[in-house]
């Protein structure tokens, strides 16, 4: 079978916490540095750790995840976003523990994934409270379905040498794994996290300075040239027969994407389908922008709103400027931080802020998640954005709540799984406006991108706000 050369590795570890952010980081930092090609991919949902990937790399970070992409999309993400033309390393960093995952096979775990895309696995284990034993946990590792080939193994937080040499020796004697690396406990190489999981790269003083160090004390403990063995010896890539989407719709047309601080999560991925479906991305500054660009849509992704309301609540220019667009029927497509946007006001930190106004709900937040996790859906209406019946994977990750949900409001959705809006749904519908907690993605929705373009085109045709 002919297949194309992509050298790749994924890092896992036994369970979550345990440093694999950290050994990723550094060994991104390192080869970028020394001139090598290579990409990154992040099992997964999560819209953080990609940031740092890119800011290590110096390239885009895209996620791999089977619940919302499917295998096939999966696939093809890896494909088209790895460089095979210039035989560039693509590095997996996996999510949680190996093979912690929904499905009781496995197959949407990290492990599986990594069977998917077969590549050799490195594993980082926090040694920090054991000893012999932790050849039990690698063994473990090794023998679970969906087996993956656990190509080597990292010691992280390890306390003295004398701890390291009692794990080496069992994890190599009795497991037949490489030990590649023994890193030492360091309190100042930890990421802070948030709410939401790790800080932000835009919101850590030092970032540069982090991922340098990083880099540096992976290349001091660990074998970087067996480590790029590593990736060398996962061999070609096999051809996979998947039919390749065909746009349905070429349009021509300006979608505005809000981009900064507060609204930063959106996938790589979801970006490229629009493009690929002819529009053109129009990049807002919602801090600094007092009136939106000549732009036939707009597209609100998540973020950290909540961090940012004095500066949004403040900019009222732009605020009763999108009401005005979606009031002339300017198609908006909003998650989650984009919803809250959207609202009558939020109440954050004891202050109550004024929002946009569009749609009647006012927004508490919660001490812990009021959604967290995986959110699949079905559409109990039609609408221009989605058909009734058509289900929908996704992955909802707030503090925030509607403190009314019940007002009167259209909804898309009913959440089998998850929590939506009102526990039950999810996807308030507004004149041409589509808000949700719900964040998808492109390849496992293929009709969301030439919908959203024909949707832009079509109000660029007849507003007289738009000249395009």
């Amino acid at each position: 079978m002919h297949g194309v050369n992509l050298p790749r590795l994924m890092i896992s570890a036994p369970h979550k916490s345990s440093g694999k952010t950290l050994v990723s980081l550094g060994i991104l930092s390192h080869f970028a540095g020394e001139g090598v090609r290579i990409r990154s991919f992040k099992k997964g949902p999560d819209y953080i750790d990609p940031m740092w990937h890119r800011f290590a790399s110096g390239n885009e970070c895209h996620n791999l995840d089977p619940y919302l992409m499917g295998r096939d999309g999966c696939i093809r993400s890896f494909l088209e976003n790895s460089d095979a033309e210039h035989s560039s390393f693509s590095l997996v960093e996996g999510n949680h523990g190996l093979h912690d995952g929904l499905e009781i096979d496995g197959s949407d775990s990290s492990a599986g994934l990594a069977v998917m895309l077969n590549a050799p696995v490195l594993l980082v284990v926090d040694s920090s409270r054991l000893n012999r034993g932790i050849a039990a946990i690698v063994m473990g590792m090794q023998v679970m379905q969906p087996k993956a080939s656990i190509a080597g193994v990292i010691l992280n937080r390890v306390r003295n040498s004398r701890q390291e040499e009692k794990q080496k020796k069992a994890i190599e004697q009795l497991c037949k794994v490489p030990v590649l690396g023994s890193i030492p406990r360091d309190e100042n190489l930890v990421i802070p996290e948030r709410h939401l999981g790790l800080t932000t790269v835009g919101e850590m003083a030092g970032a540069e300075r982090f991922v340098k160090a990083a880099a540096e004390k992976i290349a001091q403990h660990c074998d970087m040239k067996a480590i790029r063995a590593l990736f060398l010896s996962a061999g070609t890539f096999p051809e996979h027969n998947i039919k390749k989407q065909d746009v349905q719709y070429a349009g021509k047309s300006r979608i505005g994407v809000f981009r900064d601080d507060a609204f930063c999560f959106y996938y790589p991925d979801n970006l490229r389908a629009l493009r690929e479906h002819g529009a053109e991305l129009v990049f807002i500054n919602s801090f600094l922008e007092t009136a939106l660009p000549d732009v036939d849509a707009l597209y609100l992704g998540g973020g950290f709103p909540e961090s940012f309301f004095d500066i949004l609540s403040g900019n009222r220019a732009l605020l009763k400027d999108v009401r005005e667009r979606i009031e002339s029927g300017m198609p908006v497509y909003a998650e989650c931080g984009g919803l809250i946007y959207l609202c009558r006001s939020a109440t954050y930190g004891g202050k109550t802020y004024d929002l946009a106004g569009v749609l009647p709900f006012e927004i508490g937040f919660e001490r812990y998640p009021a959604g967290h996790g995986y959110i699949d859906l079905t559409s109990t209406t039609d609408s221009v954005w989605f058909r009734k019946g058509m289900r929908v994977k996704a992955h909802e990750f707030h503090y925030a709540r509607a403190l009314k949900p019940d007002v009167d409001c259209g909804y898309q959705f009913d959440a089998v799984r998850g929590n939506g809006i009102t526990g039950k749904r999810d996807g308030a519908l507004y004149r041409n406006v589509f808000a949700s907690f719900a964040h998808l993605h492109a390849l496992g929705n293929p009709e969301w991108a030439p919908n959203f373009v024909m949707l832009a085109e079509t109000y660029g045709r007849q507003s007289s706000f738009s000249v395009s």
